[in-house]
């Protein structure tokens, strides 16, 4: 009776395999892989009786006949075929799923099975080399003469199927015929695309990469000892000196005039704000504008209120002078154009009082000055001040204003001296301001005329607080403050910031030039 053929497993991990199985349901083995080559058995016997099949033999012995090269598709005329062939044959009959035919192979020499009969190895298997020559079977055994003159008996490893380099066949187009020949068979899949080592990213969108791009600036210079460089995160590398917010030390050289504010010694921040520029007069000359304006600090916002009155003002003047109107007309509208930007501040939602009864409206002071050929004009509301400095020192220098003060009104009245006024301590409170609970808005101006070149000085309390007298104030000025007004600034600042720097300091210097010959003085 021919033997019952054995389940077909799995080559991986022999687990039961069902029909049409491509792949182990239990580990996932690629059946269509050719399974690893089993232990070596021999292929005939010496006393011609076939040896038991491991399980991975015994399962290709259950192919299906006429695979072989030169066999009968029903496998007849062969010796030992009808066993083969009965086994398969009961198997199929028996419903038992055989493991899918492997592809068709190029004709060749067949491998000697068990008693001469020649069965196909599976596509692509590696095939055991051939063993030694066998010893003939004893005489009488059916096919041992048959077996020792089979083609393939002694030419297994010249069998054609480009061999490898221990001399086996395989099969081409297949995993193997690129391997090493002793590497064991594994589930990986070969014919998958490859997965490249990177995958490129989208390149970004040129319009932010465009707003993402800083322009270098040049490296900015320390305030405090003028020659380290200022890193990133805002300090000194030479001194160690942490600079200043932009608002806290502000500097400015428009053409011949320049201004320096600075937040001071004692201020958490600066109140105080300028603003400089040149206009073209109608008759080619030139003006020069300095406005300078000191927040109050008992007004909500007085930083505001100072940044909007010189801004306003000093726009209003280089808007004016270049369609001749006279330059003291011109401050005189000034004021009152950077009065009506202070009062704008004060403008608030309904309601914003109810949540806030303790705030004020903002408020400020303004002092300014218009330099043309000949002509020098002032104007102020409150006690930031304007000073008249000569280039020729054995003149005499004088104050160009008059402050809107406590101090100001007693002396002006009479009821004490300026030294006794200015001792109280109710000096500097001011009695005139922009702002929108000012009591009433009273600009003044003032030109002058002078018959020698010098300097104005337009600062708020933080400068002359330290130099109050025009002496000592001329004593502050450096000589050649006519020819480097931006450094005269950054020095009467400095003088602020020597004397205790209690408030905030701004100071402009704007040149005089020498008067026409002829002109008189006022």
């Amino acid at each position: 009776m021919p033997r019952q053929a054995a389940l077909p497993t799995c080559p991986s991990c022999a687990e039961p395999l069902d029909a049409g199985d491509r792949f182990c349901g239990a580990c996932g083995y690629d059946l269509s892989v050719v399974p690893p080559h089993p232990e070596d058995h021999p292929t005939l016997t010496m006393n011609g009786a076939a040896p038991p099949l491991p399980p991975e033999a015994a399962a290709w012995s259950t192919a299906a006949p006429g695979h072989a090269p030169g066999a009968e598709a029903s496998g007849a005329g062969l010796p030992g075929a009808t066993g083969r062939t009965g086994a398969g044959t009961a198997a199929q009959s028996a419903g038992v799923p055989l493991p899918p035919a492997a592809p068709p192979r190029p004709p060749g020499p067949a491998q000697p099975a068990h008693g001469g009969m020649p069965v196909p190895p599976p596509a692509g298997a590696p095939v055991p080399p051939p063993a030694a020559a066998p010893m003939a079977p004893p005489l009488g055994a059916s096919g041992a003469s048959g077996v020792s003159g089979t083609p393939g008996a002694s030419g297994v490893s010249g069998a054609p199927g480009a061999p490898g380099s221990s001399g086996l066949p395989v099969s081409p187009g297949t995993p193997e015929a690129s391997a090493a020949p002793d590497a064991p068979v594994s589930g990986v899949r070969f014919d998958r695309p490859a997965e490249p080592e990177e995958y490129p990213l989208q390149a970004p969108d040129p319009r932010v990469a465009a707003e993402a791009a800083v322009v270098a600036e040049p490296a900015k210079v320390c305030v405090a000892c003028r020659a380290g460089r200022v890193d990133d995160d805002g300090y000194c590398e030479n001194c160690g000196h942490a600079q200043p917010r932009e608002r806290d030390h502000m500097e400015l050289e428009s053409g011949p005039l320049a201004a320096v504010s600075d937040r001071g010694l004692r201020h958490h921040r600066n109140e105080d704000a300028f603003g400089l520029g040149t206009a073209a007069l109608p008759d080619g000359s030139r003006a020069l504008v300095a406005i300078v304006c000191d927040g109050v600090s008992s007004a909500t916002r007085p930083d505001e209120a100072s940044m909007a009155a010189s801004k306003v003002a000093s726009e209003s003047l280089l808007a004016a002078l270049p369609h001749g109107t006279h330059p003291q007309a011109a401050m005189h509208e000034a004021i009152i154009a950077a009065s009506h930007a202070v009062n704008a501040l004060a403008d608030e939602p309904a309601g914003a009082r109810e949540h806030t009864p303790h705030q004020n409206s903002p408020a400020c002071t303004l002092v300014g000055a218009v330099v043309t050929a000949g002509l020098l004009v002032v104007g102020w509301v409150g006690d930031s001040r304007a000073y008249w400095v000569p280039t020729d020192r054995s003149s005499p220098p004088a104050r160009l204003t008059e402050d809107d003060s406590w101090a100001a009104q007693m002396v002006a009245a009479g009821l004490m001296n300026e030294a006794e006024a200015y001792a109280d301590e109710r000096a500097h409170a001011i009695t005139g301001w922009l702002g929108a609970d000012a009591y009433e808005l009273e600009p003044h101006t003032a030109s002058f005329k002078p018959d020698r070149p010098g300097v104005v000085v337009v600062c708020t309390d933080g400068l002359w607080n330290y130099a109050e007298a025009a002496g000592e104030m001329a004593e502050a000025v450096p000589l050649d403050a006519a020819v480097r007004p931006l450094h005269s600034a950054r020095v009467l600042v400095g003088h602020a910031l020597d004397g205790g720097g209690h408030d905030n300091v701004t100071v402009a210097v704007v040149p005089f030039p020498a008067p026409p010959q002829g002109a008189g003085s006022a």
